[in-house]
């Protein structure tokens, strides 16, 4: 399989990897070159961007960040996922079978959500309270994502669990080995430049003659064998030839 650079995306340092989705995925569709699946680390998505992408006709195979609550980061007590929600009613029931008293839309960080609440007395001091909440006004309280988003997260987290999804996953081996060899061949891990608009020239530069090299090993030998800088030495004699 023939695997070329279709992008090039440069950023500020300071702007995290989520930030760089949409104008990537934006600048694939305008060029009518969108992926029908796209293979990202876990610091490309979030559920809005996955829900949006559906929307655009690409599907994003990511794993979306597991839930980080300190009981599941701790892997005992009440996770997230052991609350239940009934949203017709606009209720969580907590594993002990208490039902939140509190259901409020807000937005966060510019995107809607719904913080719920419990009642003191339903957590006050008791054998379970250890392993639900570490609050100091004692109460445990839940901030979900719409219920389409929520839904969607529910879903990809237990699907990306499977040894099926890590299997189609595993693909992403490949992106992995362009970055390799772009660090290897044109030693893009270090700005020649100062300035975005130089830097991202370097950027250009560098995947257009791993392209170069990569049709050269399509077109000679195979493509999928290790890449080496002599490749590009030698296409350079053979171009000044």
């Amino acid at each position: 399989m023939l695997r070329l650079i279709t992008d090039v995306h440069t950023t500020l340092a300071t702007v995290p990897d989520v930030k760089a989705t949409a104008p990537i995925q934006q600048n694939l569709a305008e060029r009518q070159v969108a992926p029908g699946e796209h293979y990202l680390d876990s610091g490309y998505p979030s559920v809005d961007l996955v829900v949006e992408a559906a929307g655009r006709g690409i599907s994003m195979v990511t794993p979306l960040l597991a839930d980080h609550s300190p009981q599941a980061k701790a892997a005992e007590g009440f996770a997230k996922s052991a609350f239940r929600i009934d949203w017709k009613a606009r209720q969580v029931r907590c594993p002990q079978g208490a039902t939140s008293v509190g259901w409020y839309p807000v937005t966060q960080h510019g995107r809607d959500a719904i913080v719920t609440g419990f009642a003191r007395t339903d957590c006050r001091p008791g054998p379970s309270r250890t392993k639900c909440t570490n609050s100091v006004r004692g109460a445990r309280m839940r901030t979900l994502r719409p219920r389409e988003l929520h839904e969607r997260t529910t879903a990809a987290r237990a699907e990306q669990d499977t040894d099926s999804w890590r299997t189609k996953y595993a693909l992403r081996a490949g992106i992995e080995g362009t970055v390799n060899q772009a660090l290897d061949v044109t030693g893009i891990r270090r700005a020649r430049y100062r300035g975005l608009p130089k830097v991202t020239l370097q950027h250009i530069y560098s995947a257009t003659a791993l392209n170069i090299v990569r049709l050269d090993a399509w077109w000679t030998t195979d493509p999928l064998r290790k890449p080496r800088t002599s490749r590009l030495e030698r296409l350079s004699h053979q171009l000044a030839g």
